[in-house]
């Protein structure tokens, strides 16, 4: 078993051949996919896609990029969107600073609520955070102090102190196709490091294609190519790693049923 712990089955380059995607990620081993939303209008296309499609889940969130335009998102609407059975997390949301594409105190108000959430209904919250870490720090520990709430860091490229920070916190770390890069050393001895409970895979689809496959629009399938590269680096069975990030998936998302 394999899981693709966060893609985007609802953006160019996947939703045209869905159906496609999907047939080609299973034939390659995968048994699960976590399709994650950006903004509200997404919700429902990617709630449909869960309800279809057994081994597909759905997350709900809003980007951070998409923060200024969800200034009046409440919390109603959110916490109403995590009710339906296919609904396993909240996200994507956090910080970016790299392109600040939204006003930074929108940004932050946003992650805020989405954790608010979070804590009520026990769902992880899937963390995207770029040139932030200070940030995002401070408010993971201040929120986490006032109450716990399940989460992980998705498409880690962070220091290995961020790292080590928010694994204390007792975060999850999601690896992408961005350890497979010839340029990602720093990234590459973190991911040896990972206890091996608290690491997923993921292929940020259809972003950022790991080695083979670079320059190609990212599918599910890929997962496996990543998976197999941090069992590489880790000096692990690849079997095992499998098996392993397919448990770590199923207790964090513990609403998932397949």
């Amino acid at each position: 078993m394999l899981v693709d712990s966060h893609c985007h089955l609802e953006y160019k380059g996947l939703v045209e051949d869905q159906a496609g995607v999907l047939a080609r990620a299973r034939e390659a081993g995968v048994s699960a996919f976590l399709n994650i939303s950006t903004r509200q209008s997404e919700w429902d296309q990617v709630v449909a896609t869960a309800a279809r499609e057994p081994d597909v889940f759905a997350s709900v969130g809003i980007h951070p990029h998409e923060a200024d335009a969800h200034q009046d998102l409440g919390r109603a609407a959110l916490l109403e969107a995590t009710r339906h059975p296919r609904v396993i997390a909240i996200g994507e949301t956090g910080l970016d600073y790299y392109y600040d594409h939204s006003d930074r105190d929108t940004q932050k108000r946003l992650f805020r609520m989405h954790i608010d959430v979070a804590r009520e209904v026990q769902l992880p919250v899937i963390i995207h955070t770029r040139d932030a870490e200070d940030d995002t720090f401070s408010i993971l520990a201040e929120e986490m102090g006032k109450g716990a709430f399940p989460a992980l860091i998705h498409c880690f490229t962070a220091s290995a102190d961020f790292g080590a920070k928010v694994l204390e916190l007792g975060l999850t770390i999601s690896l992408s196709g961005i350890v497979t890069f010839k340029n990602a050393k720093t990234l590459q001895e973190v991911a040896k490091t990972v206890p091996a409970d608290r690491l997923l895979v993921e292929t940020d689809s259809p972003f950022l294609a790991p080695v083979p496959h670079r320059g190609r629009v990212c599918e599910p399938a890929y997962v496996a190519d990543t998976a197999a590269f941090i069992a590489g680096l880790r000096e692990t069975d690849v079997e095992q790693l499998k098996a392993q990030t397919t448990t770590n998936f199923f207790k964090l998302f513990s609403k998932a049923r397949l």
